[in-house]
Order: C-alpha cells, then sequence, then structure tokens
C-alpha cells in the first residue's frame, strides 16, 4: 500500500488531476493525504472539493487557514461580498451545501502511527507535544462538527492571543489553536506565535523563529509533513523531522506529491499548465 501526502491545492483542479494521474495510485488500497487549502485563488475550488470528495475513505484532508476562513464567510450575511471573487463559482454551486458540509468535517491532524507520519495543516505550537496537539484539535474538530457552529464561527479568527498560556477564554482557546495548526510559521524564542511575517526564513527578522526549529520544540519526534507556507526555502527539513510541501500551486507554481511509505521521502511535482 501506497501513502502520498499533496500539498496546497488552492483551487488548482487541472494540476490536481494531472497529478493524481501520475501517481498511478490503487484507489482501493492506496492512500491520499491533503495538507488542507483545497479553496481559494485558483479558478476551480468546487471542483477540487468534488474531487477530493470522490475518492471516498482512501482519501484524507486536514483543514488548512483558507478552508476555515471559507466556513468562517459562510456566517456573513452577505458571502459573496466577503470572498475573494475565485470563490464565487463555488459559493453558487448547486451542491456547495454538501461541499460545505464536508469540509466542515475534515479533521486539523491525522497521525498514522504505523507509518510513523503526522499531516497538519502548517505546524504545531513548539510546546506542545503530539499527543497535546491531537487533544487540541480535537476540541477544535468537535466545535467545528457541533451543532451551533456558526456562533463561535463568527469570533474564531484573530491575531491574539499568540502565547498558550494567555488563551484562557474558550473561544480564545479555540482561536489559538487555529492559529497553531493552520497559520503558524514562526515564533519566537519564548513559543508565542509571530503572524504577520509570512515570507523566506533567511529574510525574517531576528526575533523570528521558524516553528520547527525552536531550541525547546517538543513534538519532534514523530515526522511531520505540511503545507501553508510557499515561501519555504525548500520542502525537506530532516534534522527536524519535517517536510513541508506548499509549493506554491497559488502562485503559478508547481503542484508537489510527497511518497511517505518508502525509506526516504520520494517526490513528484507537476507545472501549473
Amino acid at each position: 500500500m501506497a501513502t502520498f501526502a499533496i500539498g496546497d491545492i488552492h483551487g488548482s483542479r487541472d494540476p490536481l488531476e494531472r497529478l493524481l494521474a501520475r501517481l498511478h495510485a490503487d484507489y482501493t488500497v492506496d492512500a491520499l493525504w491533503f495538507v488542507g487549502d483545497l479553496v481559494n485563488r485558483g479558478p476551480d475550488s468546487a471542483g477540487v472539493i468534488r474531487c477530493i470528495k470522490a475518492l471516498g475513505g482512501r482519501a484524507i484532508t486536514v483543514m488548512g487557514n483558507h478552508d476555515l476562513a471559507l466556513l468562517g464567510i459562510l456566517q456573513r450575511k452577505d458571502p459573496k461580498a466577503h470572498a475573494d471573487a475565485s470563490l464565487h463559482a463555488l459559493l453558487d454551486a448547486s451542491d456547495a451545501p454538501e461541499l460545505f458540509e464536508w469540509l466542515r468535517h475534515r479533521p486539523l491532524i491525522h497521525t498514522d502511527t504505523a507509518l510513523g507520519w503526522t499531516m497538519v495543516h502548517a505546524g504545531l505550537a513548539p510546546e506542545w507535544t503530539q499527543i497535546e496537539a491531537t487533544e487540541r484539535a480535537h476540541e477544535l474538530e468537535i466545535a467545528l462538527r457541533a451543532p451551533d457552529y456558526a456562533n463561535f464561527l463568527r469570533d474564531l479568527f484573530g491575531n491574539k492571543p499568540n502565547r498558550w498560556a494567555d488563551a484562557t477564554a474558550p473561544v480564545e482557546r479555540l482561536r489559538y489553536i487555529a492559529n497553531a495548526l493552520t497559520r503558524i510559521r514562526f515564533v519566537d524564542a519564548t513559543g508565542r506565535l509571530k503572524m504577520k511575517y509570512k515570507k523566506t526564513i533567511a529574510d525574517a527578522p531576528d526575533d523570528h523563529i521558524p516553528w520547527f526549529a525552536h531550541p525547546m520544540r517538543r513534538n519532534h519526534e514523530q515526522r511531520i509533513v505540511f503545507g501553508h507556507w510557499s515561501a519555504l526555502d525548500g520542502v525537506a527539513w530532516p534534522e527536524h523531522n519535517v517536510w513541508g510541501i506548499d509549493t506554491g500551486a497559488a502562485w503559478n507554481g508547481p503542484l508537489t506529491a510527497m511518497r511517505l511509505d518508502t525509506p526516504e521521502p520520494e517526490f513528484l511535482s507537476v507545472p501549473p499548465s
């Protein structure tokens, strides 16, 4: 059985279909992992969700920050007024409610202990163990799947608190969890999330540390595959036990898959067109 992880797709259905064809996966036994950010920026967000949804149980998708933001936009009085133009066709789709319901039930983290890999969209707070990260992801999943999910989604978004110890109110706790799992790139020496700078490590301010390179990081015992960070200076960081496979499909870059079940990860990419 083969297991492939696929980077951020961002509505780019054509590259996704070409990549799937190149993988020659047997969907009766092989597994496809998707690191999230299925939607936004590309021309066919609805088509991407339909394609992955149709793969059934062999496809495992974690939620990305753009997916979560879409669910938040849906709670607005006029979603189209707050959505990027690339999302309008999805909002107008006849099967949109079904697609949104499927998206809302995606997990925030996925671990295969036998395989020795964890998948998350952006990363993990350095102070969390992987067990703690999974437990906290489950808190957010429960809230997203609850009947009153719309109420908390209206207050979920923002950059504060940026320290886990300060996340005392229930909605603050969920906001920090969402940011740590779907938006994190850098932290400071104390582990505080640094949310504004989004570019390369080389050009980062002096007090910005990549989440995976924090010296006190407590979640490096298992390999992690993630997306989110298209400006990252590479995809393989084995010294930190992490692999980041957002290679910029949203910005006219390639879409990348990584095979996880081989002794060393293997990569395959397709161009945007």
